[in-house]
């Protein structure tokens, strides 16, 4: 069951940030520290934040699964 359920989630969430970044195309800066980006869609924001987080944490995963042992 889990062999089916993490795929089918994962591509659910998937199909969930292209429709936002669909839906959400007007272009915004982002400030940080006083340092400003170039302007870029939201929904191209939204999705590499979110690929970003995904990917941090799968990468800590391991680290945190070890502790627990």
């Amino acid at each position: 069951m889990a062999r089916i359920l993490i795929p089918l989630l994962a591509s659910l969430w998937v199909s969930a940030i292209a429709l936002v970044a669909i839906q959400n195309a007007a272009p915004v800066s982002l400030r940080f520290l006083g340092l400003q980006t170039v302007e870029v869609p939201i929904g191209l924001l939204l999705a590499f934040s979110v690929s970003l987080g995904m990917a941090m944490a799968a990468l800590l995963l391991p680290l945190v699964s070890t502790r627990r042992r």
